[in-house]
């Protein structure tokens, strides 16, 4: 169980906690979708529908790096009881129900909706924490699959025995956030001593299970930090060859604000060249950009079952 500080901490910050380890927070976006006011760059990207994307962890208690731009508070406490990944999903909903239950008496709210909003489709499993380190992890996902629900699951790489071993989900991330060793050691402060090997190795399996799953690499781009040598990640993608790439602007918000400034948060325009660059030396294309979130999506070619069908 989370010491009862964090929890608090967790929820004045509008989480709802399903268990141990585990959590719901609404995503801004899901909401902004409700009122109408824009949707977030994954369905504009894959066809996930905002408004019904569940926002989970299932390690709120572990992580096993501390990266200097994580708006998250950083904690970590061993696991104790383990969530059941029945019940996980049942009370996943339940939570995004209670979370969503004041939308009702907004005028903005588009009604239809809201009321698709109360059985989410999509679960996106990414909100903190590393989620490789729930030891059910496979059963959850399967446990999604049966009731025809989609997942996406975000991971920092540092697992490779278990990334080989996992379920597929429907999209895979690997966080891939430094060029190099040297950066990745300043940047992420990994516990493991051979973080940068495990890595490359976690990128070899992300080869490898390209055919069982959708994959990307999502990097972090933060001025002044890691917008440097578009050629070595470049290498990396060549390593790994990813359906996507995800080049994201850091942004100050959170915790972050304690390690970084505003001036480390790039522009869209700075993000899209920076992007241009890594995918002119990777072979890639930029194929989508959401410039509310800063975010560009690249890819070797388009493809028509890149955007999802529900």
């Amino acid at each position: 169980m989370v010491k009862e500080a964090y929890r608090k901490l967790l929820e004045k910050q509008q989480y709802e906690l399903i268990g141990s380890h585990s959590a719901v927070k609404v995503c801004t976006w899901t909401k902004k979708s409700l009122r109408d006011e824009g949707v977030c760059y994954k369905e504009q990207f894959y066809g996930i529908r905002s408004h019904r994307c569940c926002q989970m962890s299932v390690t709120i208690n572990y992580c096993d790096m501390d990266c200097v731009y994580c708006w998250r508070e950083h904690y970590n406490e061993p696991f104790t009881e383990i969530d059941n990944p029945e019940e996980l999903m049942a009370k996943a909903i339940d939570a995004q129900r209670k979370l969503l239950s004041g939308f009702g008496g907004l005028d903005k709210v588009n009604k239809k909706k809201l009321a698709e909003a109360q059985d989410p489709t999509q679960f996106a499993i990414s909100l903190t924490g590393e989620t490789l380190y729930y030891p059910n992890l496979s059963d959850f996902i399967r446990e999604l699959k049966k009731r025809g629900h989609s997942s996406f699951i975000v991971t920092n790489g540092m697992l490779p025995n278990i990334l080989e071993k996992l379920e597929p989900p429907t999209q895979l991330y690997i966080s891939v956030d430094s060029p190099n060793r040297e950066i990745q050691q300043k940047l992420c402060k990994p516990l493991h001593k051979d973080a940068w090997e495990r890595l490359l190795k976690s990128l070899d399996i992300l080869k490898s299970i390209k055919s069982k799953t959708r994959t990307c690499m999502r990097i972090t781009a933060i001025k002044g930090m890691n917008m440097i040598e578009p050629e070595s990640y470049a290498t990396l993608i060549k390593r790994a060859e990813p359906m996507f790439v995800e080049v994201k602007a850091y942004m100050f918000v959170g915790a972050s604000r304690l390690k970084l400034n505003m001036a480390n948060m790039p522009l869209h325009n700075e993000v899209r060249e920076f992007a241009k660059s890594i995918a002119d030396n990777a072979g890639y294309k930029l194929i989508d950009e959401h410039p509310a979130s800063r975010v560009v999506l690249l890819m070797k070619e388009d493809a028509e079952d890149r955007i999802m069908e529900f």
